[in-house]
């Protein structure tokens, strides 16, 4: 008989570790889900880059192949189809920011994100953006509106086609685009004309005060607008001759060598997450435009160049460009070819050649190609600086009339409607004069009623398809002679072997004065009477010398006629370039590139150089300046990100003008956290509401000529103040104990984020390049600051275009997740570029994707 073995006795599970095991399960599971369901969100706006699209509204197939980096090539069989592509294929990766930027223009702001911007939308609606696009759509030319409508149309069928996987900062705002129009386009470039040539007025204000506090002899001092430095595109001196920037009577204390190389132009690699933002609180998507509107004030400069083939390895000529702009995310370039297959008489007709093959980099919002080169000539942009508004102080009755010199007369009303997000709207009544908007509500501390003439309410210059489609010298300039704004210094080649300058924009002749100051508005003495005629804008052909250069400096020769600029850049860029590419050696695509990550500072090595003396025969310097000065004393002028001297120096500058100015100007109150910075943007003068281009320039010809006059009480000479200035900026409690780890890198860094999604927790920090060390500064050919730099870096190879060079900050893609929305920042942050292939053997070998728009 067998016998059971008994049952092993059996543990009665714990109801609250069971209960507890299924909610971490349903937990991880609908982390999980939510994880996926976000991963496929962001994934859902990537854009179609292969196979076929059917689309209404094009007449043909139009090839779009992109290459490593997702950088299109459109070709089309009509000039419709081929705008209407570009639209397109720019919506598929920028519609939010075509968005934004329209609405940043129009004041729409609030609308989608709530009152924080407000302030920003009441005054674009005063300055009339918008009013001053649709006025510009009226004049547009038949040919011009056929191609701003094609480019609108694709847009709008992107858009139509994708409601449902609009991209990801739609989503978190939680709106959708409205159709894009022509006025939105016009919008976008009025938005340029804004950030590069429109800052003027404000300056002449505080100016008024300058002069009304220290009389014209220290105001003129304060407000130089020329240096023994500068070097005019026009000076056609030829390389053998002495150069401009070692003329002059003035002492020259740069005895820097010239490293035709460029120096040290690498950069320290990017730092990890310990110097990223973690403050993200939930109004930041506001700050960060505030910020932006804020920083604005800082006018980023901009180089280019164009050598002729006595200069080049090739026997060709080189032309180099970098636009320096504020940075924002995604990056504002979008690179793009654009050709066109010859064969019809309409296209000969419209483009001269039978064909239209440009490439370069376009303005998301806008067609054609903005900077670029053609099959035959290629062309650059700095900003000119042209002072094109006027301050008028117009004079009101008690029935709201103005004076005129034939009476008064009614102002205008405009009335403005803010809609704002979760709140009710806001109204304001516009007025406006025969010179244009009362601004008096965006001075803070105004009391007049301040009326702005502006150029850009005498429209843009809708001018870049024939800039585009132009063969030569003579076509070029004659596309640019309406250009209208923002006025710009253009440096062109062509594979012929010409290179030449043209200063291009409107600029107005004044019945008297040069906009510097307020005028009166009631009578016409300083009405403007015309435009400065454009074959009297400076300009040159193949120059002796076979090198031209701007960097946003003086443009004027001596005695030059008319008035462009109150406020030109100081000379430091220009002389530098100048200094290097008249070396005498032959350059290559490569030799550009290291001289646009140039970091060698003449200024800054200058202040150096005095601050060293100072203290060498100071009777009294402390160990600790003496010890910031053994760290100058051998510095060679480069601001890199791992040397301590270039932050002694620039803090001691600081201490020096704050020590020079504050006794005349008054001392700077803090502003709220909220405000703007103490005393820059407030209604009350200070030290630092001095703001010039040539600032330093002033600081150098007080230090240079030992002005007297500026000599502030206590101090019995110049030594003692640079003394005491050194003194006070290691004695700042940001200063480590040990000056050598002063590091400028840590101390003026790069620090671009996305407005939107830097904001998420978690995943926000990858969604912009965020904080990292940078070398360069103001002064130097590689101009940078916390939240300007480089917006593009190109190089225009005549001998061969396959081997011209471009980048642009950080992507082609504004899409967070697709590959190309970051893939070119370790190339703009480490000092390295790409081939921009052009013939069509180039653009196959480097061919990705390719996706067939066809007609529906």
């Amino acid at each position: 008989m067998s016998v059971a073995a008994p049952l092993p006795e059996i543990r009665q599970r714990n109801p609250a570790l069971r209960i507890l095991y299924y909610a971490v399960c349903v937990l991880l599971v609908a982390l999980i889900a939510g994880v996926w369901w976000l991963y496929s969100i962001a994934r859902s706006p990537l854009p179609q880059l292969d196979g076929s699209v059917a689309v209404p509204g094009i007449s043909s197939k139009v090839r779009v192949v992109r290459d490593e980096r997702g950088v299109p090539t459109i070709e089309a069989a009509t000039l419709e189809d081929l705008f209407f592509a570009q639209g397109y294929v720019t919506a598929q990766d920028r519609l939010w920011q075509m968005d934004i930027m329209r609405r940043a223009a129009a004041g729409e702001l609030s609308e989608v994100i709530g009152e924080d911007t407000v302030k920003m939308d009441r005054e674009q609606r005063i300055l009339g953006l918008r009013i001053a696009a649709e006025a510009a759509e009226k004049n547009i030319s038949a040919r011009d509106r056929a191609y701003f409508d094609a480019y609108a149309r694709g847009v709008n069928a992107f858009l139509e086609s994708h409601r449902d996987r609009l991209s990801l900062e739609f989503r978190l705002l939680k709106y959708t685009p409205r159709p894009w129009t022509v006025t939105d386009s016009l919008l976008v470039g009025a938005r340029m004309v804004q950030d590069l040539n429109h800052y003027s007025y404000e300056r002449a204000l505080t100016r008024e005060k300058v002069l009304a506090k220290l009389g014209p002899q220290l105001t003129a001092d304060l407000y130089v607008n020329s240096s023994w430095r500068d070097r005019t595109p026009t000076d056609v001196r030829r390389i053998d001759q002495e150069p401009a920037a070692n003329s002059g009577d003035e002492d020259d204390d740069d005895d820097e060598e010239v490293d035709p190389e460029g120096g040290n132009g690498r950069l320290i690699s990017a730092v990890g997450s310990d110097l990223r933002s973690s403050d993200l609180s939930s109004t930041r998507v506001s700050e960060v435009l505030v910020e932006l509107e804020e920083a604005d004030l800082f006018r980023p400069g901009s180089n280019n160049w164009v050598v002729s083939g006595q200069h080049t390895v090739s026997g060709k000529p080189l032309l180099s460009n970098d636009m320096h702009l504020n940075h924002q995310m995604p990056n504002l370039w979008f690179e793009a070819h654009l050709k066109m297959s010859s064969g019809t008489s309409a296209i000969a007709s419209a483009t001269k050649t039978g064909n239209f093959d440009v490439a370069g980099v376009t303005l998301p919002g806008i067609p054609f190609v903005i900077v670029g080169h053609n099959q035959r000539i290629g062309w650059g942009f700095t900003n000119v600086g042209p002072t094109v508004e006027d301050d008028y102080i117009e004079e009101f009755n008690a029935q709201g009339q103005y004076k005129t010199p034939a009476g008064w007369r009614d102002a205008q009303h405009r009335q403005e409607t803010i809609h704002v997000k979760g709140k009710p709207d806001v109204t304001l009544d516009v007025v406006t004069t025969r010179h244009g908007p009362i601004i008096t509500e965006l001075i803070p501390g105004e009391t007049r009623k301040i009326a702005l003439r502006w150029t850009l309410q005498d429209g843009e210059g809708l001018v870049f398809f024939d800039v585009d489609s132009a063969q030569n010298w003579d076509e070029f300039r004659k596309a640019f002679s309406t250009f209208g704004a923002p006025g710009q210094n253009v440096m062109y080649g062509d594979v012929d072997g010409h290179i030449g300058y043209q200063a291009t924009g409107r600029v107005p002749i004044r019945a008297s004065g040069d906009g510097s100051l307020p005028v009166s508005g009631s009578d016409d003495a300083h009405e403007w009477k015309g435009w400065i005629p454009f074959d009297q804008m400076p300009h040159v052909y193949d120059p002796p010398g076979g090198i031209l250069v701007t960097a946003n400096g003086r443009i004027t020769p001596d005695g030059y006629k008319y008035s462009i600029s109150t406020d030109w850049d100081a000379p430091w860029r220009t002389d530098r370039i100048y200094r290097v590419l008249e070396s005498g050696k032959r350059f290559a695509p490569a030799d550009m590139l290291a001289l646009q990550m140039d970091v060698s500072s003449t200024y800054d090595r200058l202040c150096a150089d005095k601050f060293v003396y100072a203290i060498d025969h100071a009777a009294n310097a402390s160990d600790r300046a003496k010890r910031a000065v053994e760290i100058l004393r051998d510095w060679d002028g480069r601001m890199s990100a791992d040397s301590a001297a270039p932050t002694i120096e620039t803090k001691a500058r600081g201490e020096l003008a704050r020590l020079l100015l504050e006794p005349k100007l008054g001392v700077a109150v803090d502003a709220p956290a909220s405000g703007p910075a103490s005393g820059a943007l407030s209604g009350n003068l200070s030290w630092k509401s001095y703001r010039w281009g040539m600032s330093s320039v002033w600081l150098e010809n007080v230090l240079t000529k030992q002005l007297a006059r500026w000599l502030p009480p206590g101090y019995s000479d110049y030594g003692s103040l640079l003394t005491a200035a050194i003194e006070n900026a290691v004695k700042q409690k940001e200063a480590p104990s040990d000056l050598s780890q002063w590091k400028w890198g840590k101390n003026y860094p790069v620090e671009i984020d996305h407005p939107v999604l830097s904001q998420l927790p978690m995943i926000g920090r990858f969604t912009g390049p965020g904080l990292h060390l940078l070398s360069g500064s103001n002064y130097t050919v590689k101009a940078v600051g916390r939240g300007f730099g480089p917006s593009e870096r190109l190089t225009w190879n005549f001998a061969n275009f396959d081997e011209s060079t471009l980048n642009v900050v950080t992507g082609e893609s504004g899409i967070f997740l697709s590959p190309h929305y970051m893939d070119q920042w370790a190339a703009w942050y480490g000092g390295s570029t790409f081939a921009f292939p052009f013939s069509q053997a180039a653009v196959e070998q480097h061919r990705a994707h390719e996706m067939t728009l066809e007609p529906r």
